[in-house]
């Protein structure tokens, strides 16, 4: 969908008929019905899967879900991933409120739903427990969360030296280099933006590594040179413990990466949960302020990178501290006590 037609808001709207609604149906119908199907003592899910407490419920089986980003659980301490960035103090928990919609742009899919389980009319329960898979060093708790709500870690596993291309390989071993990277974004100019990044690591006398992703990155024919490699994509816990820094989107999968690897880090958020990390990485001194997509310029990206170095410290701080965590086996163990 996003190599069809970006990131673009407008663009979703547009297709909401003909490409947003039926994968929707997919996700909204088609787990409900593998699921009545299956009879699962529990059912875990993304909050996409708005059926899922209706089916629970249907099966007399508990449900947690799994908040990827805090959009959902309300708090005063900060406002909704993917509506404002700036608090607004005890307002913060109503913009919670606005992931409601999603009910009612799927009605009807929810209706099939009910029906596949007897017209169920009733509201549904609960989760029993809500999952966060993100690491506290990065996102304090709000003391406003209930106790169903576990803030576990990101959810990784045991990396066995990943292979790399021998291209990758090579460039790494030739020395410093600063990484940028954004991942499915795809939106405005990217040859600009690649151009941009190239410029603004000449300026400080650094080779780069581009990782194109669906395109959110081109980098022009007349950038080009012995000092810069661009790929589709790379493992990010295999290349990012080398770079000297890491410009990307903010996708929470990134910032984990990222800080894990202790690499100071330059934000450059498009959409969704993005400038949410963007401010929340900033105020916690572990980036500087992100650089909105419309805004990369070599001044601005030059000044950033410089900043970021000040932030070092912090940020092997925080890697430290995720190197404790296993929030694999946190999520697990919270699982296996649900009765």
């Amino acid at each position: 969908m996003i190599e069809e037609q970006g990131v673009s808001v407008m663009a979703a709207f547009r297709n909401y008929r003909s490409v947003v609604r039926p994968v929707m149906r997919g996700v909204i119908v088609g787990s409900a019905r593998v699921s009545l199907e299956y009879e699962p003592d529990l059912i875990v899910y993304h909050p996409k899967v708005l059926s899922a407490p209706l089916v629970a419920d249907a099966l007399g089986v508990p449900h947690v879900m799994v908040e990827i980003v805090p959009a959902l659980t309300p708090t005063r301490a900060f406002p909704a991933a993917g509506t404002l960035t700036r608090g607004l103090g005890p307002l913060n928990r109503w913009t919670y409120q606005a992931v409601g919609v999603a009910s009612t742009m799927f009605r009807s899919e929810l209706g099939e739903v009910r029906r596949m389980v007897g017209g169920q009319t009733r509201k549904s329960s609960a989760p029993t427990a809500t999952l966060m898979p993100i690491s506290p060093a990065i996102l304090q708790r709000p003391r406003d969360w209930p106790a169903s709500v576990h803030l576990t870690g990101p959810w990784t596993r045991a990396h066995q030296g990943e292979a790399l291309a021998p291209a990758v390989d090579e460039f790494i071993a030739d020395g410093p280099f600063l990484y940028a990277g954004f991942g499915s974004m795809a939106a405005g100019n990217a040859e600009a933006r690649g151009g941009t990044i190239v410029d603004a690591a000449r300026a400080r006398g650094s080779r780069c590594l581009i990782a194109t992703g669906l395109g959110g990155i081109d980098v022009p024919p007349d950038r080009l040179g012995d000092d810069v490699l661009v790929v589709r994509t790379v493992p990010h816990t295999a290349v990012l413990p080398h770079a000297t820094a890491a410009v990307y989107h903010g996708g929470i999968g990134t910032v984990h990466a990222a800080m894990t690897a202790a690499t100071p880090s330059v934000i450059v958020p498009f959409i969704a949960d993005q400038p949410f990390w963007g401010y929340r990485l900033s105020e916690a001194g572990l980036t500087p302020a992100p650089i909105p997509q419309h805004a990369l310029t070599v001044p601005a990206l030059h000044a950033a990178l410089e900043e970021a170095e000040w932030c070092r410290p912090r940020v092997t701080d925080v890697a430290e501290a995720m190197s404790a965590e296993d929030g694999t086996l946190t999520a697990l163990t919270v699982l296996a006590s649900i009765r």
